[in-house]
């Protein structure tokens, strides 16, 4: 009977922008809140600087997924391409390659030549891709899909702050968004860890940290401004 392994692994390339783009969407539009709100402003204000934030935020966060995983995509491609001629110009040495690599793992080098030579009869090109180039299909870049997880993410985590916005008077404002958004910075951290495999104490530690420090100099600076008006 067929054993099929689900690894975490696979979850990579969306997790990876996905709790990166939460996290940005709540501690950025949180900072910004408490940064407007230290410097005085009203309600109104703050929402509409929040809002902004928000979908200026999520644009930014999609565009940059996209940009900087297509050129992970870009150099991948160029990688095979280049592997592809050189597989065709000189197979022999390819064959001697991929030999040295299954040796340099600990095979023999008889074991070694037999295994490189059956994966390139079945798959020559992706034999080099998975152990020469260290592609594959569960890290190879997927730009929309990095692009669309983070924008949304960044646009849920960044909706957080702003209701609390909404729910909250003037006058507990800061307090009720600091509190809340660390709170939901540790619930993210114990997603993300759970989503992951790794330990939730540590990732609610580096999330909280950051956030917290983040929403601090923010707040300082907005107060700064405030009394220099």
């Amino acid at each position: 009977m067929r054993h099929i392994e689900r690894h975490r692994t696979q979850r990579v390339g969306w997790l990876r922008a996905a709790v990166l783009g939460a996290n940005d969407g709540i501690v950025s539009t949180a900072s910004l809140v408490l940064g407007v709100a230290a410097a005085g402003a009203d309600s109104k204000s703050i929402l509409i600087a929040g809002v902004a934030g928000l979908v200026a935020g999520a644009m930014s966060m999609a565009a940059g997924e996209y940009v900087s995983v297509s050129s992970q995509a870009d150099t991948e491609f160029a990688d095979l391409d280049r592997e592809r001629k050189e597989l065709v110009a000189d197979p022999e040495h390819e064959q001697a390659e991929m030999t040295a690599i299954y040796i340099g793992r600990g095979l023999d080098a008889e074991l070694a030549s037999a295994v490189a030579t059956q994966l390139m009869a079945h798959d020559a090109l992706g034999a080099h891709a998975r152990d020469e180039l260290g592609i594959s299909a569960a890290f190879t870049a997927r730009p929309v899909q990095a692009a669309l997880a983070s924008a949304s993410a960044f646009t849920f985590g960044a909706a957080l702050p702003l209701l609390i916005v909404l729910l909250t008077p003037i006058s507990s404002l800061s307090l009720a968004v600091s509190g809340s958004s660390l709170l939901f910075l540790a619930l993210l951290g114990y997603l993300a860890a759970r989503a992951g495999g790794a330990a939730p104490s540590t990732s609610i530690v580096r999330m909280t940290f950051w956030g917290a420090l983040a929403m601090a100099l923010t707040a300082g600076v907005g107060a700064l401004f405030g009394v220099a008006a």
